[in-house]
């Protein structure tokens, strides 16, 4: 299969069962926890079989690897209170609710309390509870729990899941188009104009484009998932050779963690097959917390990830070229560059102002427009 990736560690994580879960003692866990248990049984998170123990916790927060010296940056925990904590180390198998159904399995392996403020400052660089993944981590409840995790009923089909693929479907796929080099590309946002040029300048180097949005909990703000799925499926459709863009969508939650986040992001898209993985201008970033780059810098301290990044500047609309360029290949100042910040964008749909084509495609521009409320 030419240069694509083993999965991370080796291999892909299967993590379903048949197992009954009547009787067991039960812990019930939001939609978000969900996503990631169902990620975790899928190999999206390869090498994770469950949530980690302490000593791949203080392992990730201090120094961004496993314990066996394997990248991973961000924990994938499950946090209860104490109460409940005692009784399920006492039950040693728990079920797993969501909205009262059960859904997976947990073993029990160890209970530990950890320093959300310390661990806040690792993960995030900040322990400003304005930041949102810092306030999440600081309301977490006091203890966690490791232990594998076996899923017995897989999350229903929904309007927003119906773009999912597990990493077995998405490297089958790319095995039969016969793709040696896949770029995967990481968004939170709805496409316009400068996104799309930096996916198709991405198209000339490699086999194929692997679109993945990620679906999931957002800050507000943000566009609503189904924004950003409706035009992503217009400009896939409109704008893209049917035999080289892959649209996958990742059902996650952002955490905001800047550089720590690009890591996990590059680990993700790996998984599900890519060889190479864009690592755009403040990736995963929020308000001012990171420097625009500091997700590209990052990627000096994994030399050994597997996955390549591929680090573009900003592109932006010139005035004087009267094309996309970016600060490569233009010589002219800021005066004559038209960007479509996230912000800008945001003002001209409130006021209901139409961006010009050359910022936005028209059935983008169009389409959300006519939402009712595009955002969180």
């Amino acid at each position: 299969m030419g240069e694509i990736p083993l999965p991370y560690g080796g291999k892909l994580v299967s993590r379903f069962s048949n197992k009954v879960l009547d009787g067991a003692f039960t812990v019930e866990v939001n939609n978000d926890l969900r996503n990631d248990i169902e990620n975790i049984a899928d190999g999206v998170f390869s090498p994770l079989e469950g949530f980690v123990g302490q000593e791949d916790f203080e392992s990730i927060v201090s120094k961004g690897r496993l314990k066996n010296g394997l990248a991973w940056t961000v924990p994938i925990v499950l946090d209860v209170d104490e109460q409940t904590a005692v009784r399920m180390k006492e039950a040693g198998e728990v079920a797993l609710t969501n909205s009262g159904e059960r859904f997976a399995l947990l073993q029990v392996e160890e209970v530990y309390s950890f320093d959300r403020l310390a661990c806040a400052k690792a993960v995030y660089q900040t322990d400003d509870i304005k930041h949102p993944g810092v306030e999440k981590m600081m309301n977490m409840k006091s203890r966690l729990v490791g232990g594998r995790i076996e899923v017995t009923k897989r999350i229903p089909a929904s309007p927003l899941r119906k773009y999912r693929k597990t990493p077995a479907e998405t490297r089958a796929e790319i095995a039969r188009n016969g793709w040696n080099t896949v770029v995967g590309f990481q968004t939170r946002n709805v496409p316009h104009v400068a996104h799309e040029m930096l996916q198709k300048a991405a198209l000339n180097l490699f086999d194929g484009l692997f679109v993945n949005p990620l679906i999931g909990k957002k800050k507000q703000g943000d566009f609503k998932d189904e924004v950003i799925l409706a035009s992503y499926e217009a400009l896939i459709e409109n704008y893209y050779p049917k035999n080289k863009a892959m649209f996958v969508t990742l059902h996650t939650e952002m955490r905001y963690a800047g550089p720590k986040e690009a890591i996990h992001h590059a680990i993700m898209r790996m998984n599900f097959g890519c060889s190479h993985f864009i690592i755009g201008r403040d990736h995963a970033g929020v308000g001012s917390y990171y420097h625009p780059f500091a997700a590209h810098e990052i990627f000096k301290d994994y030399p050994d990830l597997g996955i390549k990044p591929v680090f573009f500047p900003a592109f932006y609309y010139c005035k004087k070229c009267l094309s996309y360029a970016n600060e490569r290949n233009c010589p002219h100042g800021p005066e004559l560059r038209e960007e479509l910040s996230g912000t800008k964008m945001r003002k001209m749909v409130s006021s209901g102002e139409m961006p010009a084509e050359h910022l936005m495609r028209p059935e983008i521009a169009k389409l959300i427009v006519s939402f009712k409320e595009p955002f969180v």
